[in-house]
């Protein structure tokens, strides 16, 4: 029998019982416990929206690279804490194929997952200074790079960009930059959750105050290239990725394969860091580290002390898709343009039924469709919307938990949205619309 809508008070049993007292301000993993009971309650299975997990297919030739690696004994030997020499050649072609921008193979480091990259960036950019110890997060955002800054004992703060697009950015940022204490910028491009891409003009005021004011400017591309407005995906050739290391020397680019690669389940990633940043000196740093040197900071002290570098066959795997872009022989933008497809499927289904998009424009143009994109509904909040759509089968996260000032809001993943789910996703959105004539 059909269990819809499920009755809220069971869902509030079990919010009970999990500790979720409010749904604007779960966490993504507690919305992941709450739906995986209701799942196994009424022996349905959800549309899942709420998880940005990866939803096509490794790549064989990735696989099989590892599988090779560890028939030749990779699996007992550490590799070099600064990674494998042809990832780092392989992440530096990158950079200059599809961004125009050169860096050299030793700023290019492996990681365990871009998170461990931030992670590390915040350790030592925000060391460098002791009169600058705050990271401004421009939001909205991934919700755990928060948490970063604030187990390291660090402060931040943020602001919401949706007000403040194009030329209105640049007076928002100064306004955090007088006070002095800004030692590193952090914000995703395209942007988690919204889906936003800065434009040139926004790449370059934060380039040109960031180089006034002596900031990091930390830019992550875990979705790189994922505007499908636009073909990033052939090397050597424009367009390239937008990106602010057209307008700064002192940046970190926080690299990741699990979206663009689908590589997700080896937790592979890298910091690319710019020349200039990587052999500068910093006598604060002596402070914290055995070196001065930024570069070696984080490899010699910072990377050492948590990971020790990253896992030895993944670095065999990703170094293999990325010798594969780079060649033009694996084109991963029209893989990866599956999700743009199911993104324009969905919105329609829930602009068809009353929804309406909360961001929506990268100033005078409408966003792309992608990974991911933010709905809302008339006259509910982001937490009404949300508790009903659970009723309905239907999971997300509210834009309260990504630093999003639009409350009344909701993110929407597509990655787990086959077709088979397409079908599900449209008939429970008409029974959630009927229900609140």
């Amino acid at each position: 029998m059909n269990p819809f809508p499920i009755d809220q008070q069971v869902i509030l049993q079990i919010r009970t019982e999990l500790g979720i007292k409010s749904l604007a301000q779960a966490t993504i993993r507690q919305i992941v416990h709450l739906v995986n009971r209701l799942q196994e309650m009424y022996d349905v299975q959800f549309v899942r929206t709420e998880m940005g997990v990866p939803g096509l297919p490794a790549p064989s030739l990735a696989i099989d690279a590892e599988i090779t690696g560890l028939t030749k004994g990779a699996a007992s030997v550490y590799p070099p804490i600064e990674g494998i020499q042809p990832l780092k050649k392989e992440l530096s072609r990158f950079a200059q194929l599809f961004m125009n921008v050169d860096i050299a193979p030793e700023g290019c480091i492996p990681t365990v997952g871009s998170m461990q990259s931030s992670f590390l960036a915040f350790l030592v950019a925000n060391r460098r200074d002791p009169a600058k110890d705050t990271t401004l997060f421009i939001d909205p955002g991934f919700p755990v790079h928060k948490r970063q800054p604030s187990i390291l004992g660090m402060k931040y703060e943020s602001f919401d960009i949706f007000e403040y697009r194009g030329d209105k950015l640049r007076a928002k940022l100064e306004s955090y930059l007088e006070k002095g204490n800004i030692s590193t910028f952090l914000y995703s491009n395209p942007n988690n959750p919204a889906w936003i891409c800065f434009t040139n003009k926004e790449l370059k005021i934060i380039g040109e105050l960031a180089d006034k004011n002596g900031v990091i400017v930390l830019e992550d591309l875990a979705y790189f290239g994922m505007d499908f407005r636009q073909d990033f995906g052939k090397p050597g050739l424009p367009p390239y990725q937008a990106s602010v290391a057209h307008y700064t020397k002192n940046y970190i680019l926080l690299f990741s394969s699990s979206k663009v690669f689908s590589y997700a389940g080896q937790r592979i990633g890298a910091m690319l860091i710019s020349d200039q940043l990587f052999h500068t000196h910093y006598p604060n740093l002596l402070n914290y580290f055995n070196t001065d040197k930024f570069g070696n900071a984080i490899l010699q002290d910072a990377m050492y002390c948590i990971s020790a570098g990253t896992a030895h066959t993944p670095q065999l795997g990703f170094a293999a898709i990325l010798k594969a872009v780079n060649d033009g022989d694996y084109d991963f933008v029209e893989v990866v343009s599956e999700y743009g497809r199911r993104a324009k499927v969905m919105k329609q289904i829930f602009v068809d039924n009353g929804f309406q998009l909360v961001y929506d424009r990268d100033e005078a143009q409408e966003l792309a469709d992608g990974f991911y994109f933010t709905i809302s509904y008339p006259g509910m909040s982001g937490e009404e919307l949300l508790s009903e759509l659970i009723r309905f089968g239907i999971s997300a996260i509210t834009l309260d938990t990504t630093g999003s000032t639009r409350n009344e809001g909701l993110r929407i993943c597509v990655s787990q949205a086959t077709d088979e789910r397409l079908a599900d996703l449209e008939s429970r959105i008409r029974l959630f619309a009927h229900a609140q004539i």
